[in-house]
């Protein structure tokens, strides 16, 4: 089984699913001269520096609200190789020195222990406020992760303070979604419980994989376990996981992420799951027994009265106080995963139905295969999102159904922010993978009147330690796909009237659960 950055294409596999000579010379032209570099940059660690030295490096503006951020950074020891090309951690203390004038970093904000892997959150931001920061270990600053590629930026909302040695940069907090908070909901997929080599890329097989150091927990259980603690701690009252739950259907991988997903409540109340096309067991249609029995048989017993669903192995409508959320299937086919996603002639008819019975009511709708991809630095393949005709058929009932609000999608395993013409009221959110970089999860605050998207890392130290070493996928070019090109592919704010969601229902609703 296979999706676009997860698994080499079958020797056999259609055709359709190879990128035309376009996207292939495309990307070459952008990849060639970053693997240069990226050579470049092995040769000039691997020269003799003092064993005091310090490198700070991989600067990162992962979270952005309008009232607070979190800084991410490497340290590491110059000119030694952890064999993937990568500094050894250097365990040190790290702090961000930052305020509203560049020449005047007056605030502090720091780390409670010494650490390789720093993580900083800055708290009790105005909204609307320009800030200048800089990124510290024992004096070095911190630079920033190169997105030369894509012409992005990791560090901030402008480009002030790139080209330095380390900073100051400069962000912008936004404006807080208009109207009173209602709930919170944390946007995931692509957990691959049972991988065991991160980033090997169909289409391109030069790059080899990255495997977990030996000894060490396998990494989709420590990323899926940190990040389901970490939504909880930052105050998401439902999880909706988007796909791709294992790497290949297996019904080990399978009960392995229930048993961690239960770990944020219950299945079919405080999250909800939908299946991707590496859950499929097989290529027929009935190779989804592992999954059916694992989730959607448990669901549709428990909560029948909320479930408005087909005979199929899991879309289905749930409403959550005046909140409509649909999951969808988007792999009803056979096939090998390779190529495009597809949902079926039932799963659509049922999906505009659902949609025309109340197209006002605020609706946020999840999968794994997103409508379109665009602006990606690897070659774009049919299998990298749906069938394009049932693509256009979903775009064509958001058009009449002014409530949908949201489609988040996973597959691509990056951060992505589209806004289509065809229905510009609805955000098309890709959020990367949870098992590896950035390594994650989108936090969807609702308010009355718009929502906040909000990208956060998983905080745990081994998942601080993965993430550090899993962004070397692709021969060390992963961030330029993964992280966002730009601070609004991962951390955005929307004006949408959700006031049909009815606060009153909601409390009702989270004060039944135990």
């Amino acid at each position: 089984m296979r999706c676009c950055f997860s698994a080499h294409l079958p020797a056999l596999a259609a055709l359709s699913a190879f990128p035309g000579p376009c996207e292939v010379l495309r990307s070459g032209a952008r990849l060639a001269p970053a693997l240069l570099r990226t050579a470049s940059a092995a040769v000039q660690r691997a020269r003799s520096h003092h064993p005091d030295d310090l490198t700070a490096v991989n600067l990162e503006l992962v979270t952005l609200t309008e009232d607070s951020a979190v800084v991410t950074w490497y340290t590491g020891i110059p000119g030694t190789n952890d064999g993937l090309g990568h500094p050894l951690p250097a365990i040190t203390e790290g702090e961000v020195v930052y305020g509203t004038h560049p020449s005047r970093l007056n605030r502090t904000a720091s780390e409670g222990r010494p650490t390789a892997h720093h993580q900083v959150e800055l708290t009790d931001l105005e909204p609307g406020q320009t800030y200048y920061y800089q990124a510290r270990s024992r004096g070095v600053a911190a630079t920033p992760t190169p997105l030369h590629l894509v012409r992005g930026n990791a560090v901030g909302t402008s480009t002030f303070g790139l080209g330095t040695s380390g900073g100051p940069y400069s962000f912008t907090t936004p404006q807080p979604p208009p109207g009173r908070h209602l709930l919170s909901i944390a946007l995931c997929n692509d957990l691959h419980l049972g991988e065991t080599t991160a980033g090997l890329v169909g289409g391109l097989p030069l790059p080899r994989g990255v495997s977990q150091q030996p000894g060490r927990a396998p990494y989709p259980e420590i990323m899926s376990r940190a990040l389901v603690e970490e939504a909880r701690r930052r105050g998401a009252d439902v999880l909706l996981a988007g796909g791709d739950i294992s790497a290949g259907g297996a019904a080990h991988d399978l009960g392995e992420a229930r048993r961690i997903l239960d770990g944020f409540g219950t299945h079919g109340r405080d999250y909800f799951v939908v299946r991707g096309n590496h859950d499929r067991a097989g290529t027929d249609l009935d190779g989804d027994n592992a999954f059916h029995d694992t989730f959607h048989n448990t669901f549709r017993t428990a909560f029948h009265a909320a479930f408005q669903g087909g005979d199929g192995p899991g879309y289905f409508a749930h409403d959550l106080g005046g909140l409509r959320i649909i999951g969808l299937d988007t792999y009803v086919k056979t096939g090998n995963g390779a190529d495009a996603g597809g949902l079926g002639a039932e799963q659509l008819s049922w999906f505009r139905a659902r949609l025309r019975e109340a197209p006002d009511q605020p609706t946020l709708v999840f999968g794994h295969h997103p409508l379109t991809v665009r602006d990606s630095v690897f070659p774009v393949t049919r299998g990298q999102c749906l069938e394009r005709r049932q693509a256009r058929a979903l775009l064509d009932a958001y058009a009449q159904a002014p409530g949908v609000f949201l489609h988040h999608a996973g597959h691509t395993h990056r951060n992505k922010r589209t806004v289509l013409p065809r229905a510009p009221h609805v955000t098309q959110q890709e959020v990367a993978a949870a098992k590896e970089y950035p390594g994650g999860f989108a936090l969807l605050r609702i308010h009355s009147g718009g929502y906040a998207l909000n990208h956060y890392k998983a905080d745990a130290p081994a998942a601080r330690q993965w993430n550090e070493r899993s962004r070397r996928v692709a021969a060390g070019l992963w961030p330029h796909h993964a992280l966002g090109r730009s601070v609004t592919d991962r951390n955005s704010m929307s004006v949408h009237d959700l006031s049909g969601v009815a606060q009153r229902e909601l409390q009702a609703v989270m004060s039944a659960r135990p």
